[in-house]
């Protein structure tokens, strides 16, 4: 028993296969790119700032994205050693760049599948302001200078995680300090002007989604016989395509965009939450 998942035993044959034909996640990647409309989420984001609430894009992506994995819970699995887990918890990885440098830190964010976006944006603010702090500010800056303090000892703690992580033996505490053992990492490459991209997924731990967003761009729209330019929100998704099948990929972002263009819908709890299968 992994101590960030329970192991998926009913699969359809089809799955079971592609994991040992596409052994690393490297191998699985499929690509995608979604437009969001800004008009939605910025009309959104002028109402609630009337009422005192103040939401960033960011933020009403990463709430959109829960409230779909509450829905299609598939997007919260990942695959180590041919194997599929069901992630016991919803984690989101990402770099905040400490003021005025080029540089920055990367941990994850803790989600409930219940969460608000009122709940998410308190928790992303809390984050980027703890983050943003001089000198180490979380549990991966820690680990990182404790590893590399010794000539060599990086290089074998890696290949000993590595080989833990294969057998399901990591200790929570090590998952917990790496942001690369996450439900998905994303990177907000529109706050340092530039376009999006599509960024690999790493072999190492078991993040099984990458979403980048970028700078905003005019997409051409047929409207009533007509075309438009509509203001966009351009993301590059990479994911792995071992965790569910083409279909459930489409309605999952056919959900998460149906959040994006009414973001109101955020504001309460899912009516129900769809457990992943025993």
């Amino acid at each position: 028993m992994r101590a960030d998942g329970r192991r998926i035993r009913t699969l359809q044959p089809l799955y079971i296969l592609a994991s040992h034909i596409m052994a690393e996640r490297s191998d699985a990647m499929n690509m995608i790119e979604l437009d969001i409309p800004l008009a939605p989420i910025h009309d959104y984001m002028n109402e609630t700032k009337a009422q005192g609430h103040h939401f960033s894009h960011l933020g009403i992506i990463i709430a959109a994205y829960v409230r779909t994995i509450s829905q299609h819970p598939l997007l919260n699995r990942f695959v180590v050693n041919k194997r599929v887990f069901a992630r016991n918890e919803i984690a989101i990885g990402m770099v905040v760049l400490k003021p005025g440098k080029d540089e920055g830190t990367m941990n994850k964010m803790y989600f409930k599948p219940t969460d608000t976006i009122f709940d998410i944006q308190n928790k992303l603010d809390e984050y980027i302001n703890n983050n943003r702090a001089e000198g180490d500010t979380n549990a991966t800056d820690d680990l990182i200078n404790k590893l590399l303090a010794i000539p060599g000892l990086a290089r074998f703690a890696v290949n000993l995680i590595k080989f833990m992580d294969k057998l399901d033996l990591l200790p929570k505490s090590i998952i917990d300090a790496s942001p690369m053992h996450c439900t998905m990492t994303i990177t907000n490459l529109a706050s340092i002007r530039t376009n999006y991209i599509y960024h690999h997924i790493y072999n190492f731990g078991t993040t099984s989604m990458l979403t980048a967003m970028g700078n905003l761009r005019e997409v051409p729209v047929r409207r009533h016989g007509q075309i438009e330019f509509e203001r966009c929100i351009p993301l590059g998704v990479v994911m792995d395509e071992r965790i569910a099948d083409g279909c459930q990929f489409a309605n999952a972002f056919k959900d998460m965009q149906k959040y994006l263009k009414n973001p109101k819908l955020l504001e309460v709890p899912p009516e129900r939450v769809v457990e992943d299968i025993p």
